[in-house]
């Protein structure tokens, strides 16, 4: 699932190709928007919090200014076309969204979620549940420390999964941060420096969004195969001590129990089997035995 820096970078993307034009066509093909029309209103931006985007629209007449919501989950993604030129027919079924401008290009939102079409001032009506996020200007560094805290005995990485705690992380960042604390992943959030771990992430989610090549990597290379830590290194082992790299394998329907790497060397503390739905293991280069699964705590997003 995209993170809160690559929907960040997107936004920025859409605003370069989209602010100042005026919208002269619109279909929404998704029942609940489908009598739906923005046509004759002008883009004037986007804006996040979190995985989701914020697209706004001007007002019309007697008609206020309007937000568009939408969500990227797993396989959404936004195109925008030169006049004349058409998607692939195989991508076709897949576009629930297209915005004809007044330039002759062409916006298709494929696949997307949850949209949602409000007036701008109703936007919390939508987003208001989310945690701060690092990447807006009212991120709240204090307030994002006192939601993690608020179930201290959470495992870290479901804590910070949890987008009513602190907005924009997805799975490679819980599983780095974990890392970077020297942690394992389900070691109670409680049990570490959550201030200095909440500065940390903003931090890295920030340079993740808007350095140049620096688009979520986490050790400070950008190099193929030598920008992570941890996550996706079960083969290579850890960057760090190059010992081997455990997976945790997700519970399938559960966004607080996602895939999980960790080095055991480097991240001592509780196994997988502290939390709910048990988990399939495989050591990395090195070897060693899976740790047993067993049932105990409830991981929540």
């Amino acid at each position: 699932m995209p993170e809160g820096d690559s929907v960040w970078k997107l936004a920025r993307r859409l605003d370069r190709q989209l602010v100042g034009r005026t919208v002269v066509r619109s279909d929404f093909r998704t029942p609940a928007l489908a009598t739906r029309d923005v046509s004759g209103r002008e883009v004037v931006g986007h804006d996040t919090h979190g995985k989701h985007l914020l697209t706004r629209f001007s007002a019309l007449g007697d008609s206020p200014p309007a937000t568009l919501h939408s969500h990227l989950r797993m396989d959404g993604s936004w195109s925008t076309l030169a006049p004349g030129k058409r998607l692939p027919g195989s991508v076709q079924p897949h576009v629930r969204l297209v915005l004809a401008l007044d330039d002759g290009r062409t916006v298709h939102g494929i696949r997307l979620h949850d949209l949602a079409l409000v007036p701008t001032d109703r936007e919390a009506d939508l987003v208001g549940h989310l945690g701060p996020d690092p990447l807006r200007d009212d991120w709240d560094p204090e307030e994002a420390v006192r939601r993690l805290l608020r179930e201290p005995a959470t495992p870290l990485v479901t804590a910070l999964l949890d987008q009513r705690s602190l907005a924009g992380l997805g799975n490679l960042w819980a599983n780095e941060l974990a890392f970077l604390t020297g942690v394992s992943p389900w070691t109670p959030v409680g049990e570490v420096d959550v201030a200095r771990l909440v500065e940390r992430a903003a931090t890295m989610l920030r340079h993740s969004a808007t350095v140049e090549g620096a688009y979520q990597v986490t050790t400070g290379s950008p190099v193929r195969g030598d920008d992570h830590w941890v996550t996706g290194r079960q083969r290579q082992g850890c960057r760090r001590c190059r010992g081997p790299v455990s997976v945790s394998a997700e519970v399938p329907g559960d966004p607080a129990n996602r895939r999980t790497w960790w080095c055991p060397a480097c991240q001592p503390g509780p196994g997988p089997e502290m939390r709910v739905g048990g988990s399939r293991v495989r050591r990395g280069a090195g070897g060693g035995q899976p740790r047993r699964p067993t049932r105990s705590s409830t991981g929540r997003r």
